[in-house]
């Protein structure tokens, strides 16, 4: 058996679906994933998505089960969100943090019971995130990395509901974002969300990895009068970017704390003492000194991650993520700045492959939904 890097590559339970539907597979995360179909292209299946709906494959994505006496008080310990005051059903958007107040990673954790939870996090972090819960952690066997008996697929869009409940009706098409609810779908119970990684309404579905290639073939099958298509990586990343929602890695990182990457309002202080809490509340009282900022191009050309910014022709800051929108037309960026450039309007120049580009600091997200 090869050591190369090409045959080290995972593979999810949909691969073969992948394949057959044109998918032009790359490696990331240490999985083999589409970045787009052949015959489509990250701009159609962008817009179906916006139009119409998207079928995402996020099965590489990691599942930590955290369950029993307890296990309320376990969570709340490690994330920044108060998981005490989350009815069962619910979920809510997360960060782990170091003890500086460096993100280790963004999450979502759905209560699924008085003393159950489900954390999804990043596929890239899911060794990392385990042993950092585990470090911060009074009962670290209470930390179950249960990733191999998920696979998930996200259905997103206008008609996703419609196309949802042609499948595997159940209680999540009628309800508000941020619940989770189980589904019945050929026997086998499929863990329904109403959240998503796009800006439209929509679902992630956790179903056992033996049923996903039939859920995600009889989901294509409803969803293919309302022009639904499968989405690769490509389109996911430009959908994800109008919104301005973080990417771990890009906006997220362990030296960049979440005041900087505005989602400050996913720490809940409030007395509670998680891990970070003391470095985040300090923060949070003095101001974080940078900022994370829309960038609209003034002169032509494309501001891509890690390209400085410059103010009167000095490096102040780096570009974290930026892309040609195809909602817009036109170029989006998000940068990290310090806050005396934050300001609305601003003006300040990227360096894009050794040529000054002028830029303006813009609100966020880009595309309002």
């Amino acid at each position: 058996m090869s050591d190369s890097p090409e045959h080290a590559m995972r593979r999810t339970p949909l691969y073969a679906e992948h394949i057959r539907a044109g998918g032009q597979m790359v490696p990331f995360a240490g999985f083999e994933m589409p970045v787009q179909y052949k015959g489509a292209g990250l701009e159609v299946e962008h817009n179906a998505t916006r139009t119409a709906a998207g079928l995402f494959d996020v099965s590489h994505m990691g599942e930590v089960v955290v369950q029993g006496p307890g296990a309320t008080a376990l969570v709340d310990a490690l994330v920044t969100a108060d998981v005490r005051g989350l009815d069962e059903g619910a979920a809510t958007y997360a960060l782990l943090c170091h003890p500086n107040g460096g993100v280790v990673d963004d999450l979502y954790v759905y209560r699924l019971g008085a003393e159950r939870y489900l954390l999804v996090i990043n596929a890239s972090n899911i060794e990392k995130d385990v042993a950092h819960m585990r470090a911060h952690c009074a009962e670290p066997a209470r930390i179950e990395n249960r990733s191999d008996d998920f696979a998930q697929i996200a259905l997103q869009g206008p008609a996703a509901a419609a196309i949802l409940d042609a499948v595997a009706p159940g209680e999540a098409t009628g309800l508000p974002r941020n619940q989770i609810r189980v589904h019945d779908f050929e026997g086998a119970s499929l863990l329904v969300a109403t959240t998503g990684y796009t800006g439209e309404a929509g679902y992630e579905i956790y179903t056992p990895p033996a049923v996903a290639e039939a859920l995600w073939r009889a989901l294509l099958r409803a969803g293919e009068p309302s022009g639904l298509r499968p989405v690769g990586l490509g389109a996911r990343d430009t959908l994800r970017l109008e919104m301005a929602y973080a990417l771990y890695g890009h906006e997220l990182r362990d030296d960049i704390n979440p005041y900087e990457a505005r989602v400050g309002w996913a720490v809940k202080l409030d007395g509670r003492s998680f891990v970070g809490s003391d470095a985040l509340a300090r923060i949070k009282a003095e101001g974080a000194a940078r900022r994370l900022c829309g960038l609209r191009m003034i002169d032509r050309g494309i501001a891509r991650a890690g390209y400085p910014v410059l103010h009167e022709g000095v490096a102040v800051g780096e570009v974290t993520s930026g892309t040609q929108s195809p909602t817009l037309g036109a170029p989006i960026a998000v940068a990290l700045l310090p806050r005396a450039l934050s300001k609305i309007g601003t003006e300040v120049a990227v360096d894009v492959r050794g040529r000054s580009r002028r830029a303006v600091v813009t609100g966020l997200p880009f595309l309002k939904r």
